[in-house]
């Protein structure tokens, strides 16, 4: 039996109303649609048939969720703006006799929030790694893996060669409590991983340092601490002023796949989080739908199909 898909009714015309009403810009507008179209597939995997389902619990899961993947603050704070404005409206069209929303508090205190850096300064960090120097490969293959793939740092320490399927272009991590998940990883991080392991791993490889693919000076593999300051140091080097910490590259992974537009559910099981995907529903997933999910939104995907084109 086919489940019905549930739409949230009056979007075009709330949309239309900000436009034209409220004179909000159009790119504002359609960042409220992706927020709107996010909202409505969270809406779907909690089985909701009519707005009269959703009620003020389930709205402040949602931002928990947002939160939970690393969403910016700012970004948080517009999602609950749109979900608001869009609830105000339904109420005054009829659609809805109570304001599911008004409970529904902004987050004020970002301390907790994770930072998150933004498209440019991400290329910044990673073209500003001096490749010529000893390590220099290593650290942009890392860099790039970690944010082409959303990596925790300790599941980036423990990467193997035998979890690198490069063919189909996907790796199989192992994250908390050795549950497997597998992630698209774009051509732009394979490169830069194959550039490493054929002219410089060698470098720091010793008969003990087995199948880890990232190693440090003695041949081992990388700590917490040595990832974190190989991290901080091209961060800074790069001119960033924000506090970079070991799960920036992740956080901002996540967000900039939702903000490009790629679904809550399908990132939430890239990212790997326990209390949201386990190995059996994950097994359910299509592989190509979620490759085809990086490659459309993820922007070092996006940059490189337009280079391709071009040429």
């Amino acid at each position: 039996m086919k489940i019905e898909k549930f739409e949230l009714p009056l979007i075009e015309e709330f949309l239309a109303y900000l436009l034209m009403e409220r004179t909000l810009s159009e790119n504002t507008v359609e960042a409220y649609r992706y927020d709107l179209c996010r909202m409505e597939a969270f809406f779907n995997q909690h089985r909701v048939m009519s707005l009269t389902d959703i009620v003020p619990s389930l709205l402040s899961e949602y931002v928990r969720v947002l939160f939970d993947v690393g969403f910016a603050a700012s970004s948080i704070q517009r999602n609950v703006s749109s979900l608001k404005s869009y609830f105000a409206f339904a109420v005054s069209e009829g659609e809805v006799d109570k304001d599911p929303s008004e409970l529904v508090e902004s987050p004020r205190n970002t301390r907790y929030l994770p930072a998150v850096l933004s498209v440019q300064e991400v290329e910044q960090v990673l073209e500003g790694v001096d490749i010529r120097k000893r390590g220099g490969i290593r650290d942009r293959a890392m860099l790039e893996t970690l944010y082409a793939t959303g990596m925790r740092v300790s599941e980036l320490g423990s990467f193997s060669m035998e979890q690198l399927l490069e063919e189909e272009r996907f790796v199989r991590i192992f994250g908390k409590g050795s549950k497997e998940r597998i992630v698209p990883i774009g051509e732009i991080a394979l490169h830069w991983i194959k550039q490493y392991i054929e002219y410089e791993r060698h470098l720091f490889a010793t008969p003990l340092s087995g199948s880890t693919i990232f190693l440090n000076v003695r041949g081992k593999q990388l700590s917490r601490m040595g990832l974190w300051k190989i991290i901080t140091c091209h961060s800074r080097n790069a001119g960033i002023e924000k506090e970079v910490s070991p799960h920036t590259f992740r956080h901002s992974f996540a967000t900039h796949l939702l903000e490009g537009g790629a679904d809550l559910r399908t990132v939430q099981e890239m990212l790997g989080h326990a209390n949201i995907v386990t190995t059996e529903i994950y097994t359910h997933v299509d592989r190509e739908y979620l490759r085809e999910v990086h490659r459309s939104f993820h922007p070092r995907e996006k940059q490189q199909q337009q280079q391709q084109q071009q040429h």
